[in-house]
């Protein structure tokens, strides 16, 4: 019989597609685009529901993903021999380039594709004191 542990063999060949291709297994892939007025964060999240989903901004420039589902199934009808539950999630934590306007973000969720519009903050807003230098 073999020490193999083919299951530990195939979690080093998902490290190793990671480490290479530069995409975490665990993680949700996502897109930042910068519009000058706003970035747009797209992420893919297939599988999930509407409701599945929590999207929070922090600080003004940490923007949180995080997706939860579980499943399961009720049967009435006899005894389980095996019953199996399907238990989903991932997270993601992206820092931007610059604040945004916490009042005018929006989401949406459409065929597995999250979308984030977080306007930037006005060029007016208080970015400080200037110290003039003698």
């Amino acid at each position: 019989m073999s020490d193999r542990d083919p299951l530990a063999e195939l979690e080093r060949a998902f490290d190793t597609l990671s480490e290479q291709f530069g995409v975490d297994v665990d993680t949700v892939p996502t897109d930042i685009l910068d519009e000058g007025d706003a970035f747009v964060v797209y992420a893919d999240l297939p599988g999930f529901d509407n409701a599945d989903l929590d999207v929070q901004l922090v600080e003004e420039r940490k923007l949180t993903i995080t997706a939860d589902h579980s499943e399961e199934s009720e049967t009435t009808d006899g005894r389980y021999v095996q019953r199996e539950r399907r238990r989903q999630s991932a997270s993601r934590t992206v820092r931007l380039p610059e604040a945004v306007d916490e009042e005018g973000t929006s989401a949406s969720y459409e065929e597995g594709v999250l979308t984030v519009r977080l306007p930037k903050v006005s060029g007016d807003a208080d970015d400080g004191t200037d110290i003039p230098v003698n």
